[in-house]
């Protein structure tokens, strides 16, 4: 599958015990015109792993237009409650940079390193 959006939420990062990097990503996918008028969005969690995982981390922030190629994946966990639940998120294979970011008021442009922008392939999966 192949998703437009922009990160409706900064990116947030973490390690597996094995050391693997995993970005985690909202986007926010906008759906079209409801009967209304006005403009809907679908919010995904997106899954980003290693070194892909760790320059979404680095160079993506609230706001910014991304594509993504993934695959839908559905998992399992128990919650602090000890509930089981389930969660479908997107796993990604490529995360494409599809915006130049500015980063303060004073005019200072920070732009992703070239190899980043056209896209980012990413390690399988091995696991929840």
């Amino acid at each position: 599958m192949l998703l437009i959006g922009r990160l409706a939420r900064e990116p947030e990062l973490r390690y597996t015990a094995g050391g693997t990097a995993v970005a985690r990503l909202v986007l926010a996918v906008d759906r079209g015109p409801a009967a209304s008028g006005q403009k809907e969005a679908d919010f995904l969690d997106v899954v980003v792993f290693s070194k892909a995982g760790e320059a979404c981390a680095q160079y993506l922030a609230r706001g910014r237009q991304v594509g993504v190629e993934g695959r839908l994946h559905a998992r399992s966990y128990d919650d602090k409650a000890g509930i089981r639940r389930k969660a479908v998120e997107v796993a990604a294979d490529r995360v494409y940079f599809l915006d130049r970011h500015r980063q303060d008021q004073v005019g200072m442009v920070e732009s992703s390193p070239d190899d980043l922008v056209a896209e980012m392939p990413l390690a399988e999966a091995t696991g929840s």
